[in-house]
């Protein structure tokens, strides 16, 4: 077995675990809170998962698309079988990255976390690693924008 690294992030909501769970698989909110140009959503165990970046349809600047390896509503949500593409070109290591979406209920709303797992150990993928980090960050603060703009 590789030896791997991974993130864990988290972030308190003022959401329902129903409300998160549901912005994490609706696409119109994936494209708000995650400023993707598109996205595709088979919301089942099995089913898949996939966003686009860019501003033509025909030659996007960058894709993730993932298989739902498991599918608990409202609590969980565990992406596998990660594809990843860049118009500036593959990533420079090879990686079997697995993304697991917990949402733990709490008195005011919710806890959302992240464990994003499967980075190489290797410095070879430490520059994508460090963007993940920030990207984790972002994201969350997309999700805190999306919400407070629904609360309105």
């Amino acid at each position: 077995m590789k030896k791997t690294r991974r993130h864990v992030c988290e972030t308190e909501l003022d959401a329902s675990p129903e409300t998160v769970f549901q912005l994490l698989i609706t696409p119109s909110a994936i494209r708000e809170w995650w400023q993707a140009s598109r996205a595709i959503v088979d919301a089942r165990e099995g089913g898949v998962w996939g966003a686009a970046w860019g501003s033509s349809e025909d030659d996007p600047d960058y894709t993730g698309f993932y298989r739902i390896g498991a599918f608990v509503p409202p609590r969980r949500i565990v992406f596998t079988d990660a594809k990843y593409y860049a118009k500036t070109g593959p990533l420079p290591f090879k990686a079997d990255f697995v993304t697991e979406f917990l949402i733990h209920p709490t008195a005011g709303g919710c806890v959302l976390q992240v464990t994003q797992d499967g980075f190489p150990v290797d410095p070879v993928a430490d520059d994508f690693y460090k963007a993940c980090e920030i990207g984790w960050k972002n994201t969350f603060a997309g999700i805190h924008a999306y919400l407070e703009k629904r609360k309105k």
